[in-house]
């Protein structure tokens, strides 16, 4: 598991659109801090900080450890990121403060362990498919995992694993387990590749060259 990250914020007292605007062009992302059945708190963060952290998978998933100000660090998790739609920017980050003693559901990424050696795709030529790449779980704070992994050595062709294949740490369950069996969905499966016949090959030649041909002028 990854070291626990660490954030540094300053308390916000100037709120509304126009105190939002001004933060980011200041280079800082507005953001709020709520839950644990305390009131909410409006915070601002270093955009360009920030933005560096959200590399590091495990900002979406571990708890994090967030001080704001001079006052002591909260334990919290990143429950929702806006971003700007086209621009490398960051616009606004909801964190959620964590009770220990209360589970919690996070989305945690799948990691497929073995690929290259998958019997399905090293023996048989097929093509794993990734059916799912995060799933969300319900466990208390001290058992969130930062990711979940899947086995797919022995996986054939036509085969498929799903959730319930998923060896799960002490303390964590999936959420969509817990509706019952018919919620057993597929994670990865090994498909047949597409076999290109010959003729396809013969006549994508043929129409590119007729393609050509159109396209050439007389000298």
């Amino acid at each position: 598991m990854s070291d626990k990250i660490e954030l540094t914020a300053e308390l916000r007292t100037d709120l509304g659109k126009g105190a939002s605007r001004r933060l980011r062009k200041a280079g800082l992302v507005p953001a709020i801090i709520y839950g644990a059945d305390s009131e909410p708190t409006s915070i601002n963060l270093n955009h360009n900080e920030f933005y560096n952290q959200l590399e590091n998978e495990s900002i979406y998933t571990q708890i994090l450890s967030i001080k704001v100000g001079k006052s002591k660090k909260e334990d919290v998790i990143l429950r929702d990121l806006q971003r700007h739609p086209f621009k490398q920017l960051i616009m606004h980050a909801d964190f959620l403060r964590i009770d220990k003693k209360k589970a919690i559901h996070v989305t945690v990424p799948i990691h497929c362990l073995n690929e290259e050696n998958c019997h399905g795709v090293k023996m048989e030529g097929g093509l794993l498919n990734h059916l799912q790449s995060e799933i969300e779980i319900m466990c208390l704070p001290k058992d969130l995992p930062e990711y979940l992994e899947l086995d797919v050595t022995e996986l054939k062709l036509g085969e498929s694993l799903h959730l319930s294949d998923i060896k799960m740490p002490d303390g964590v369950e999936i959420v969509a387990l817990t509706h019952g069996e018919d919620h057993d969905t597929g994670v990865a499966a090994v498909h047949k590749m597409r076999e290109i016949k010959d003729e396809d090959i013969e006549e994508a030649g043929e129409t590119a060259g007729e393609e050509g041909s159109e396209g050439a002028t007389e000298e």
